[in-house]
């Protein structure tokens, strides 16, 4: 029980840490928002997503029922995938990053 706590708090700390790292403006991430991201944001985003997939399986019969899968697999599935796997490293909003002239 000890050691949850602990995981818990290292876990707030991180994340309450981490947050100035990822308000910077978009553009080009500097060096401590993609370090930031690829430490931190990456695998959480990561383990979001597998929870997500699981929430998602097991609200399948209720979410076929109701008439909103699609919606269902958006919130819980494709959206945190999507921050986590399709976006620059450093980068704060999801979708491949454009080229600038």
């Amino acid at each position: 029980m000890k050691h949850i706590g602990r995981a818990a708090l290292f876990l707030t700390l991180a994340t309450a840490l981490s947050a100035p790292v990822f308000a910077a403006p978009e553009g080009d991430p500097t060096a401590l928002a993609m370090t930031g991201d690829l430490i931190i944001a990456r695998p959480m985003g990561a383990v979001i997503t597998l929870v997500g997939a699981v929430a998602f399986v097991v609200s399948l019969p209720f979410s076929a029922a109701g008439g909103n899968v699609g919606q269902a697999a958006e919130t819980l599935v494709i959206g945190p995938a999507r921050a986590t796997f399709v976006r620059c490293l450093g980068c704060t909003s999801s979708g491949k990053r454009q080229k600038s002239n």
